[in-house]
């Protein structure tokens, strides 16, 4: 086998919960070109995957709402760029309509998706030659490290190898800071997935008086203005300016603690080896979670508002093994 096509084109807490494929793929079958298309929102963060040759992305979702003639014209260009090589395979692992798309255009006589009681829309079979077998009892991220094993014929071993390489920050993100930095991801995109922000003031206080600087990510004006009355409660907390995905990420990896939504900035924390705890409000955390011995867990049933003390035990949980231990690979992530 020579190239394959990996087809993830959102979010990006999924495609980072999906990069593990790019490992799998390379143990079992070394030399093999890996290729991924990916939304051009989130195609960076495929770029940092070291395993990943060559990333291909065109502005889908900027032009389903702004229908710009620029924005087609580009996604016209990535066609033909998406056409340059011929595939052994082409695995798809979203199983909607526009990867689907994705993966018809794409050249190769072998295309691989899921069965229908498991695409997220049922129509994007038709491009499909062969299908995965159906959807195994396990989280949604080991499950795709099963479906693509089960195209390509082999089995899947060993904790997820995510292979990230950030670009360097211009300078460090949190350059002359003396404590250890703790980040809250409040902020989630959907509001039913919130953890309330007095818990979060609390949470945040607590952090402080252990000795973190505590530092509030944003990214719309909503956002920034609930991080600003978390900070008037915690003392020495900071807003961050607005940044973007890479900074956001740069941000992430200077670090000591990531607590957060099930968002999926908090997913690429997981995937960067940091000490992370994700608070489940409204979604499944046996199917969507982050689990690594002592550095990653997560908190909360997806039923109900975790209680403050659930989150501080598992503050608790992912600093209780030294960094040396509690860094070692990821368990099911």
């Amino acid at each position: 086998m020579k190239r394959v096509l990996i087809v993830k084109v959102t979010s990006l807490g999924d495609i980072v919960q999906a990069l593990p494929v790019v490992a799998d793929i390379k143990r079992a079958f070394p030399g093999v070109q890996v290729d991924w298309a990916a939304d051009e929102a989130f195609a960076e963060v495929a770029q940092w995957c070291k395993g990943i040759d060559r990333v291909l992305f065109a502005p889908l979702r900027r032009f389903k709402k702004a229908r710009r003639w620029a924005d087609l014209k580009a996604i016209a260009a990535s066609i033909a760029e998406l056409r340059a090589y011929r595939y052994d395979y082409i695995i798809d692992i979203h199983g909607v309509y526009k990867s689907a798309i994705i993966a018809f255009l794409a050249r190769s006589s072998r295309c691989i998706g899921y069965q229908s009681q498991d695409l997220g829309e049922r129509g994007a079979a038709f491009a499909y030659t062969g299908r995965f077998g159906p959807r195994p009892q396990c989280n949604a991220w080991h499950g795709m490290r099963i479906s693509a094993g089960e195209a390509l014929g082999y089995e899947v071993e060993g904790p997820p190898v995510y292979d990230l390489k950030l670009p360097e920050p211009v300078r460090p993100p949190f350059e002359g800071e003396r404590a250890p930095v703790a980040a809250l991801f409040h902020a989630t995109s959907k509001d039913d997935k919130k953890w309330p922000v007095s818990h979060w003031a609390v949470v945040g206080t607590e952090l402080s008086q252990r000795g973190f600087r505590v530092v509030l990510p944003w990214g719309s004006e909503g956002e920034r203005i609930e991080a600003e009355q978390i900070a008037a409660q915690v003392p020495g907390s900071k807003v961050l300016p607005k940044m973007t995905v890479t900074e956001i990420a740069q941000m992430i990896d200077a670090c000591s603690l990531v607590v957060g939504a099930d968002t999926g900035f908090v997913h690429l924390a997981h995937a960067l080896l940091k000490r992370t705890v994700m608070v489940f409000v409204a979604t499944s955390p046996e199917h969507c979670g982050v689990e690594a011995p002592f550095r990653s867990i997560s908190v909360g049933d997806g039923l109900s508002v975790p209680p403050i003390s659930a989150v501080l035990d598992a503050i608790d949980y992912v600093h209780s093994k030294p960094p040396a231990a509690a860094g070692q690979g990821s368990a099911a992530a």
